[in-house]
């Protein structure tokens, strides 16, 4: 009877405590107040992956948090609920502080992801190796309305809902460019990059899970054209991340959040 009543008073407490915070009766930092919106500008933390969940389904909120992310977005219809890949919440992303190769469209999760990928682990990456910033982001799409791996029997790819960004390569300020495909395997400076991106992301989302082929959206998916889901396999696969973190196998680094597969 003594732990219940302990661990009753310890709810209580926690309960009497959340209450609190959320009333705004006690002064709480904004980045671990998680009914604080999201600020990309702050350093990603263990609230950072419930905080993106927030943006799926509160347009609102996506607003707010897109107000100081530096992307420039626009808001796009939804589709008809009964659509083969049905889109709500999305927006097509044209640029921020850096460059991209072409527009995408990108649900709110996703551009929220995007901007923090690149403000915390991309450009951190790109001082520590070249004293430079990357200037340019060559991606491949983000929508495409299919299954995993293409397969009849499989669900939906996080690219049927937006949810996905394909990345190719980087261009560096001084018009150096890198590409995941050619560059992964080396071990030189773009190598080196390349494994810094995948590590600070890694870090600065808390990666967690280590099951290779579990990610989930929004996903920033770093990969060489030449890539072949087929020859992807739990054997190839190098490491991989959770809530926000890389995962590689042999040209594909994936900046992932969450646990759902991407591909």
């Amino acid at each position: 009877m003594g732990v219940v009543k302990t661990l009753s008073v310890l709810l209580v407490l926690v309960g009497a405590f959340a209450l609190a915070v959320w009333r705004g009766w006690v002064p709480m930092p904004a980045e671990w107040n998680p009914w604080a919106p999201l600020d990309v500008r702050a350093s990603p933390n263990l609230l950072t992956r419930y905080k993106l969940s927030r943006l799926q389904d509160d347009p609102a909120l996506c607003d707010q948090v897109l107000n100081a992310s530096g992307l420039r977005v626009s808001r796009q219809a939804d589709t008809a609920p009964d659509a083969a890949c049905p889109l709500r919440n999305v927006l097509r992303v044209q640029g921020a502080d850096v460059a991209l190769s072409s527009s995408f469209l990108a649900s709110c999760p996703l551009a929220v992801a995007f901007a923090l990928f690149e403000r915390h682990s991309l450009q951190p990456a790109a001082q520590a190796v070249f004293g430079q910033a990357v200037s340019r982001v060559e991606h491949l799409g983000s929508f495409a309305c299919r299954n995993i791996y293409n397969r009849a029997d499989a669900r939906l790819s996080q690219h049927a809902s937006a949810n996905a960004l394909d990345i190719a390569g980087f261009r560096l300020a001084d018009g150096r460019s890198i590409s995941v495909l050619k560059d992964w395997p080396g071990q030189g400076d773009s190598a080196r990059f390349l494994r810094l991106v995948r590590d600070g992301a890694c870090d600065d989302f808390n990666s967690s899970n280590r099951n290779p082929g579990l990610f989930a959206a929004p996903a920033i998916l770093l990969q060489g054209t030449a890539w072949r889901p087929a020859a992807v396999g739990p054997a190839r696969i190098r490491q991989s991340a959770g809530a926000a973190g890389v995962v590689v196998a042999q040209g594909l680094a994936r900046v992932a959040v969450g646990r759902r597969s991407t591909r």
